[in-house]
C-alpha cells in the first residue's frame, strides 16, 4: 500500500472541503478516482454524492473505465479518521492500493 500527502495539484470536484495543512507536499498525478468527504460526513465520488455502502461498486466502475489505481482522498480537516479508513477499506476491497491524501500547504 502506498500513501502520499500532496497539495500541489488542485483538484476541482465542486465539493467544498477545508483540507488539513501540511508543511511538506508532493506533486500528484491527476486521477478520476477522487473521493471528497465533507465535514458532515457526506462522501462524494468526483462530484456525485455516494453512500458509503455503495462506494466500492462506484469506485470499481470508475477504475474499470479509467484504468487508474490511485485514489485521491480530499477529506475535510474536521472529518474523523474512522470515516477516512472506511473509504480506504472500500477502495482496497476492489484492488486499489495507491492512496493520496490531499492537503493544503501550511502557511507560516
Amino acid at each position: 500500500m502506498f500513501f502520499l500527502l500532496t497539495s500541489q495539484f488542485v483538484i476541482n470536484t465542486g465539493v467544498k472541503v477545508k483540507l488539513p495543512a501540511s508543511k511538506t507536499n508532493e506533486q500528484t498525478t491527476p486521477s478520476r478516482l477522487v473521493v471528497s468527504i465533507t465535514p458532515e460526513g457526506k462522501v462524494y465520488l468526483g462530484s456525485k454524492l455516494t453512500e458509503l455502502s455503495t462506494l466500492s461498486g462506484a469506485l470499481d466502475d470508475v477504475k474499470t473505465k479509467s484504468g487508474e489505481n490511485n485514489l485521491i482522498i480530499r477529506a475535510d480537516k474536521k472529518v474523523e479518521i474512522d470515516l477516512v479508513i472506511r473509504v480506504i477499506d472500500a477502495a482496497k476491497s476492489i484492488g486499489i492500493d495507491r492512496f493520496t491524501i490531499e492537503t493544503e500547504k501550511e502557511s507560516f
